[in-house]
Formats: C-alpha cells, sequence, structure tokens
C-alpha cells in the first residue's frame, strides 16, 4: 500500500503537498542563499562542492546534468570541465533559484555552453542514455520520492556514465554529534532569522537533514537504482557525503 503522507522536516505532510512547500522555502531563501551557505558552513561547502566535482572527473565534451543545482556553484566548476563541445545542463524545480543561478554565472562569465531547465527530478525530460555525469548538490533531501529521482538518473546516463550525490549526512565521530545538532538547532535558525529575516526555513534545513536516509541506505539505494560500483565518501566527520555510482 502506498503512503499517502511524507516527510516535510519532522512534520508529516501530504505527498502531493511537499513540493508546494518546498518551493515556498526556496522562494524565501533565494535572495540571500550564497550568503547564507557561506555563513552556516563556515565556507566549508566550497571544499566540499571541489572534492564532489574533482570525482565527477568530467572530460572536455561531455555532457553533464547539475540537478537541483539551484544558484550554480557546481556548474561554475563544471562548464570550464566540459568545454566548449560538451553542455552542461543546470535544472532545478524552483525559477527563483534556477533565476538566480542563470545571473551569477553570466555574471561570472560562464556562457555558450550552458542550458537552463527548470524541472522536477522524479521526472527528467531527458532520453535515455543521453548524459555522461549527473551530480545532484544538496538537493536529493528535498525530493518527495528519492528513490525516483535515483532511478531517473540511472535511466539518463550512458554506460560508463556516473552519478554522484553531495549531501548532508550522519556524523561517524560521536563526540561531533551532540555539537552538531546543538549548531543545527540552535544557531542555523538565529543565523537565519538575522541574514535572511528566515527563521522557520533553516529550521526545515536542520529537520530534512535528520530525515535523510544515512550513509550506508543511501548506498543501498544507489544499488536499487541500478547503479554499480557504488561507494561514498565522508567528509567534515560524515556532516556531508559524497556517493558515487556507476551505470554499467
Amino acid at each position: 500500500m502506498e503512503h499517502d503522507t511524507t516527510d516535510f522536516g519532522f512534520s508529516e505532510v501530504p505527498v502531493a503537498d511537499k513540493a508546494r512547500r518546498v518551493r515556498q522555502v526556496f522562494d524565501s531563501v533565494a535572495p540571500r542563499y550564497d550568503l547564507m551557505n557561506d555563513l552556516m558552513s563556515l565556507g566549508l561547502h566550497r571544499l566540499w562542492k571541489r572534492f564532489a566535482v574533482e570525482l565527477a572527473a568530467v572530460r572536455r565534451g561531455e555532457r553533464v546534468l547539475d540537478l537541483a543545482g539551484g544558484t550554480g556553484d557546481l556548474t561554475r566548476l563544471l562548464a570550464p570541465q566540459a568545454g566548449p563541445t560538451g553542455r552542461v545542463l543546470l535544472a532545478d524545480i524552483n525559477g527563483a533559484m534556477l533565476a538566480r543561478g542563470r545571473d551569477r554565472l553570466l555574471d561570472a562569465g560562464i556562457a555558450g555552453n550552458v542550458d537552463y531547465l527548470q524541472l522536477d527530478a522524479e521526472r527528467l525530460p531527458l532520453a535515455d542514455a543521453s548524459l555522461d555525469c549527473v551530480i545532484i548538490g544538496f538537493g536529493l533531501r528535498n525530493v518527495t520520492d528519492k528513490q525516483a529521482a535515483l532511478t531517473e538518473m540511472q535511466r539518463v546516463l550512458r554506460p560508463g556514465g556516473r552519478a554522484l550525490v553531495l549531501e548532508f549526512s550522519q556524523p561517524v565521530l560521536a563526540p561531533l554529534k551532540p555539537l552538531y545538532d546543538a549548531y543545527s538547532f540552535q544557531v542555523l535558525p538565529r543565523i537565519g532569522r538575522l541574514v535572511a529575516g528566515d527563521a522557520d526555513s533553516y529550521r526545515y534545513l536542520a529537520e530534512s537533514i535528520r530525515r535523510h536516509p544515512d550513509q550506508d541506505t543511501l548506498l543501498g539505494m544507489l544499488h536499487a537504482a541500478g547503479f554499480s560500483r557504488c561507494q561514498y565518501f565522508n567528509l567534515t566527520g560524515g556532516i556531508v557525503a559524497v556517493h558515487r555510482g556507476y551505470r554499467l
């Protein structure tokens, strides 16, 4: 029997309502999204993203999907690697985030090999076996049906293509967990209120991380989606992890 509710942070909401609620969160935070990323991660998000892009190992001429790419941080790193004969598709379900990403990339001189798509990660409007790499950074936990999104990522990859999931995960160092919890539930909402005028969205962020599958569970989901040679890399004590799988 199918579930008719799903998680939205620590709350249970109708499945049909989660996408709308997530959209409201990102509509609210879009103007200060990049500043908040720097503040709440102490700038570490830039290192995490660079590590994920290195694992992606994109080569010139390849076609890459930056899924839930938001304001374009990953695309900014990927586009030069794909080169003028390659293509990076920056995709997000949220129009406000996508517009901000386009403006930031154009301001940085990233143009010519980037396309912008507003789409749902659970139903990609892309042909089978049409891409060399799919990467999703800090977006999978906001997807209603994560397994469907992973299956779609596998479908659109060519044989030999790889998928990477960069996402908040579960600390593997015991002393880190109480500190991380205190920071997440006490400090983050306060920063959100002061900087973005929105404490609730950053409270949702902390809650959504706790509801996201842990490292080994997500690894199993990649296998279930049809990926091979799956592995993950813990960063910053497991606060963040990068999962990688191949379509063989």
